[in-house]
């Protein structure tokens, strides 16, 4: 069997913590920052974590990670 070449993409977006769980960035951090309140900002800052449901078609394109 050959091996299965990793989504460069998703490579990039996304990360393995060690309990499994698939973490990403938050988004519409990029522009446009001055309307967006402070505490909107900050929360932005922190990372999330993708849902149940996706974390199976993300673990298929990261299967090295």
């Amino acid at each position: 069997m050959p091996k299965i070449k990793t989504h460069r993409g998703a490579a990039k977006r996304f990360s393995l913590t060690k309990s499994g769980k698939i973490k990403r960035g938050k988004a519409y951090k990029s522009h446009i920052l001055t309307k967006k309140s402070t505490k909107r900002l900050r929360g932005l800052r922190k990372t999330g974590y993708i849902a149940d449901c996706e974390a199976k078609k993300i673990r298929e394109l990261i299967p090295y990670k």
